[in-house]
């Protein structure tokens, strides 16, 4: 990779729906094991709620970086705080030949989307109750560049792990 990445990564039902009261409304290890998969040995961005709805704290193998007003103290140990967007910016330029992974919130993947460069959407064809959908997407910004599909398997709904990529010219705002 010659320049920087910023990618979202994230997992929606066919409503949209990401989050359920600060948690994942699902437990589906073929999804958790394809996020492990591409996010592991990449810095994560993630906003404190997101951070705070890990059961076990920091994700391992990444370096975990919380987009947070609170004390580095309040959130505990294995994390890099971030105090203002600008700031991932400069992280992000510094950085030229890392992919960074924004996993959520939603303020944080609204504030990002100006600059993101690939989507990682995984497609759960199930309905979940949940209390926060993921953000519109302008999918004519982007095109799709890899899809693998998996069938239903027992108590585990069929997934789509889709792949896009900025289309060149298509807004996205440089460093």
């Amino acid at each position: 990779m010659d320049e920087t990445m910023l990618s979202y990564i994230w997992a929606e039902d066919r409503t949209g729906v990401i989050g359920d009261r600060g948690r994942l409304p699902w437990h589906l290890p073929t999804e958790m094991h394809h996020f492990t998969v591409l996010t592991t040995g990449h810095p994560i961005i993630m906003g404190a709620r997101t951070f705070r709805s890990f059961p076990k704290g920091p994700l391992p193998n990444r370096r975990n970086l919380v987009l947070t007003h609170q004390p580095a103290h309040l959130l505990g140990q294995g994390i890099e705080v971030i105090h203002d967007v600008e700031s991932i910016y400069r992280m992000i330029d510094a950085e030229p030949a890392e992919e960074f992974f924004v996993i959520g919130g939603n303020s944080l993947f609204e504030s990002l989307l100006p600059l993101v460069d690939k989507l990682y959407q995984t497609q759960i064809d199930h309905d979940y109750r949940g209390d926060v959908r993921m953000i519109p997407i302008p999918w004519n910004q982007f095109e799709l560049v890899r899809q693998r599909q998996l069938p239903a398997d027992g108590q585990t709904p069929a997934l789509t792990f889709n792949e896009y990529r900025r289309i060149k010219g298509k807004s996205k705002v440089e460093l």
